[in-house]
């Protein structure tokens, strides 16, 4: 047994049973991989994945228990390569953060200026997606640390750990009339903004289901005339008179955006936690627990080592609380 077998046999699952994707991920030829699953299976005594002639189609009863002790033992091997990297190389390295657009663009900023600043020699490396693609990326090992919102709590195989609570708000031009009659004092009512085309986030992105989940309770269908996963889109096709933007609370900057007013909206819509998510049984080098503490000071290394602790003992995956 050895660790091209294994992995072999992990990128095969990943990969959809396409054996040429599988070559190509491993770098090498696709009867070298079909050879590493049989010469695997023979070792076991077991057949690991169901054949339709020289296609494989999925995994069989023994392959869906032999997966998952094959994922441990990669994961295992990949830790020990981490720890011995982390005491050789001290302070140098690679980080990778997996983030959501806003997370990225408006809430990382200032953790990354300060930990570059203390960790010059650490290169860090950022990747997009939406929060489905960030837990898959951790859980694929392609990212160290990922930071979006409640999908991270909900992923067998994470611990995610709350940073911090934000509303949404309205996002207007400067002379439209939910605007002045903010400025005349007049709370905004949930049927009062579904009298506008609203433009907001993708369903999946920034706490969109809170804004549904709303609507909803009061029997109210609001027209949402444009979805997108970016709050910069949103606020520009305001500006250009579209419609009512509702966007995360972090995304609208007073001094920046100074084609826009924003409305408060946090009696309307249900407050949304932001996430960072490890990995399950993932080994963290010592500049990780720095970046973390960054962008999130309550998650301290003793804290965040406690919340591994306990999902490595058995706890639940997902959601932890300080």
């Amino acid at each position: 047994m050895n660790f091209q077998q294994l992995r072999s046999v992990r990128e095969t699952v990943r990969r959809g049973f396409n054996l040429t994707e599988v070559a190509q991920a491993l770098h090498t030829s696709q009867p070298g991989v079909s050879r590493q699953i049989r010469e695997l299976e023979t070792e076991l005594g077991v057949e690991i994945f169901v054949r339709a002639g020289k296609r494989l189609t999925g995994l069989t009863a023994p392959g869906e228990v032999v997966l998952p002790i094959v994922e441990r033992l990669l994961s295992d091997a990949d830790n020990l390569r981490r720890a011995g990297e982390d005491f050789a190389a001290q302070d140098r390295g690679t980080l990778v953060i997996a983030a959501t657009h806003s997370q990225a663009r408006y809430a990382l900023p200032p953790a990354v200026r300060d930990f570059r600043a203390t960790h010059p020699q650490v290169v860090l490396q950022m990747h997009q997606g939406s929060p489905q693609q960030v837990a898959q990326m951790l859980l694929s090992g392609e990212a160290d640390i990922g930071i979006a919102t409640e999908v991270l709590a909900e992923t067998a195989g994470l611990v995610a750990l709350p940073c911090y609570r934000w509303t949404h708000v309205v996002v207007v031009p400067p002379d439209h009339v939910l605007a002045r009659e903010a400025e005349q004092g007049r709370t905004l009512t949930l049927r009062r903004l579904a009298d506008f085309p609203l433009i907001t986030y993708e369903g999946g992105y920034t706490g969109r289901s809170h804004i549904d989940q709303a609507f909803a309770r009061h029997g109210l269908k609001p027209d949402v005339v444009l979805a997108a996963m970016d709050a910069d889109v949103i606020k520009t096709y305001v500006e250009l008179g579209m419609g009512v933007g509702l966007v995360a609370s972090i995304a609208y900057d007073e001094s920046r955006d100074l084609g826009l007013r924003a409305i408060d909206t946090r009696h309307l819509f249900a407050a949304s936690m932001t996430r960072l998510a490890l990995r399950r049984g993932s080994y963290l080098r010592r500049y990780a627990y720095e970046f973390i503490r960054c962008f999130a000071s309550p998650l301290t290394p003793a804290l965040v080592e406690r919340a591994m602790r306990e999902a490595a003992a058995g706890g639940d995956d997902g959601g932890f609380e300080i």
